[in-house]
């Protein structure tokens, strides 16, 4: 097997004891800290993060960005506004769903996006 990717925070995450890390399309990544009801109680009452730095990301822009976006995900593109955010997912033309994907407003005609499926 060839050697895993692994993000720029990889050694913040790999110093916790309890990590435990998966090959994750090729990137070595974090699936659990100190196990999962914890991490779940953690989240919910204070805060998460997740790395997204192994994860494609691309820039739709023009007066049809949002027209285009809103034909190939499940979230209503058209109600962001500019320095937002929305998660959501990114379908094939028949529905199945390719992946979830996070969609930030720019601008009006711009947005930049970021999944793994690239």
């Amino acid at each position: 097997m060839s050697q895993l990717k692994r993000t720029p925070i990889f050694d913040q995450y790999s110093a916790f004891s309890g990590a435990r890390c998966i090959d994750f399309g090729g990137w070595e990544l974090p699936v659990q800290f100190i196990g999962i009801q914890r991490e779940h109680e953690a989240v919910r009452t204070h805060a998460g993060l997740f790395d997204v730095s192994h994860m494609g990301e691309f820039i739709v822009s023009g007066p049809a960005a949002l027209t285009y976006l809103e034909q190939m995900t499940t979230n209503d593109v058209s109600r962001l506004k500019d320095g937002r955010a929305q998660y959501t997912l990114m379908c094939y033309p028949d529905g199945g769903v390719v992946d979830d994907i996070l969609i930030y407003q720019m601008k009006s005609d711009q947005v930049h996006a970021c999944c793994e499926c690239i």
